[in-house]
């Protein structure tokens, strides 16, 4: 039986993901959950269900059995604190395009988002509402912290370690035996060569620290 999945967010990345998840046998999306968006409005052709304050009694009610979180990187902290909330009593979903191609022994915790033609090898590890974009490739033994958004075309070689709530930007290269600290993010085709145990924001080829302008 198919599930019903509901979606907080009605933007771009909220769309996407009903967009991916109509197209699997196991879910039926009803619809999205969104504070800026009246409930009058379609998006994707999907209803507004309502605001993210009734997520709790809609559940109770039965109009949803799992959720996603459609929140995208320009809004990292209220995408981990909204799944950080609401996972403590409604199951998130996980949803995986079928062409991506992940070994038997990785692990893909709970609201993970896994885009076409992602490659996920031996023992990867991705922890709670990881989004892989389109073309992302993680290397044997790797781990994604929670939280995190890998932006398309990345590669991730073996045994590395990303921290939580990570933005790593389109194109970025890993090399193996790394560790990124929480909260950094990656600038389009950053190549990260040793460890980054500072959180924030670094670009190049080495990746450098840039300091963020107020």
């Amino acid at each position: 039986m198919n599930k019903r999945l509901a979606i907080i967010g009605s933007s771009d990345l909220g769309q996407l993901i009903a967009h991916h998840a109509s197209l699997l046998p196991s879910f039926r999306v009803v619809g999205f959950y969104d504070d800026y968006v009246d409930s009058s409005e379609l998006r994707a052709g999907f209803p507004i269900l309502g605001k993210i304050a009734q997520l709790r009694a809609d559940y109770a009610a039965g109009v949803f059995d799992e959720l996603m979180v459609g929140i995208g990187y320009n809004h990292m902290s209220f995408r981990e604190s909204v799944f950080t909330d609401f996972s403590k009593g409604i199951p998130f979903a996980t949803v995986i395009h079928p062409s991506a191609s992940i070994d038997p022994s990785v692990h893909i915790s709970a609201g993970c988002f896994v885009l076409p033609g992602c490659v996920l090898d031996r023992n990867v590890v991705l922890a709670e509402n990881v989004l892989l974009n389109t073309g992302v490739v993680i290397a044997h033994d790797s781990k994604v912290g929670a939280h995190s958004f890998v932006s398309p075309a990345v590669k991730i070689a073996g045994f590395t370690k990303i921290g939580i709530g990570c933005v790593i930007g389109i194109g970025s290269i890993l090399i193996d035996n790394i560790e990124l600290a929480d909260y950094v993010r990656t600038g389009a085709g950053t190549l990260v060569v040793k460890t980054l145990t500072k959180s924030g924001l670094y670009f190049g080829s080495p990746a450098k620290y840039r300091e963020v302008e107020n």
